[in-house]
């Protein structure tokens, strides 16, 4: 495989890890499913607990890892600060940057110097970045068999084409809320799995918001990240 076949390889693979159009609803996103408690399911404690330690996070920093269905890995550092930011940064040779600013969700792929931008509501991304979503309405808790580990679904019922994507808590005394974000998995509508897992989380640093701006490739054909 070339070079450039890698890199455009790598691309498709970060776009179906965040599934950014694909689960655009599954993770709370336009059209809402209802609530859980009007589908004749209670609404459980555990879950609750998780929703509010992932809203108890102010700014986060964390490694992670990226497998795509077939088993390849991207490494990186994902930067997170509430209200709407976050960004990946991935490892060095891969020319791709995925970055909202709050208001936006952005892919750059500087390789072929194209822009995709998406609502931040309307992304996956969503339940960890829109203060206004609740993840517990549209969720479900998915039993694990470990005490220590909370796993919860999110999707559209009445749209299974758009997939769903599943969020991973442990229980961490130090961590907001006492449990972490660990993982998540998106699963799109043909059955591609793609999972990022997050490691050495670090809370409460000072980020500032220049750390989610971008270069636009397509202003300047010389430009890098």
């Amino acid at each position: 495989m070339t070079q450039n076949s890698s890199h455009r390889s790598t691309g498709a693979r970060i776009a179906r890890a965040l599934a950014i159009p694909a689960l655009a609803l599954a993770t709370l996103g336009v059209t809402a499913a209802p609530p859980l408690a009007a589908q004749g399911a209670p609404r459980s404690a555990e879950l609750d607990r998780a929703v509010a330690a992932l809203r108890s996070i102010d700014t986060m920093r964390a490694d992670f890892v990226q497998t795509d269905r077939s088993g390849q890995r991207t490494t990186g550092v994902m930067t997170l600060k509430r209200p709407g930011k976050i960004r990946f940064q991935y490892q060095k040779g891969v020319p791709l940057l995925i970055v909202s600013d709050g208001r936006a969700l952005t892919m750059v792929d500087y390789e072929v110097r194209q822009v995709q931008r998406w609502p931040i509501s309307n992304s996956p991304l969503g339940a960890l970045l829109d203060p206004k979503r609740d993840v517990a309405r549209f969720g479900k808790l998915i039993p694990t068999g470990n005490p220590a580990v909370t796993s919860i679904e999110v999707r559209d019922s009445k749209h299974p084409e758009y997939g769903m994507i599943t969020l991973i808590f442990v229980k961490d005394p130090s961590a907001p809320g006492g449990m972490a974000l660990n993982s998540w998995v998106a699963l799109d509508s043909q059955n591609k799995r793609t999972t990022i897992r997050l490691a050495n989380q670090k809370y409460g640093m000072a980020v500032p918001d220049s750390t989610f701006a971008y270069n636009d490739p397509r202003r300047n054909a010389s430009t890098r990240r």
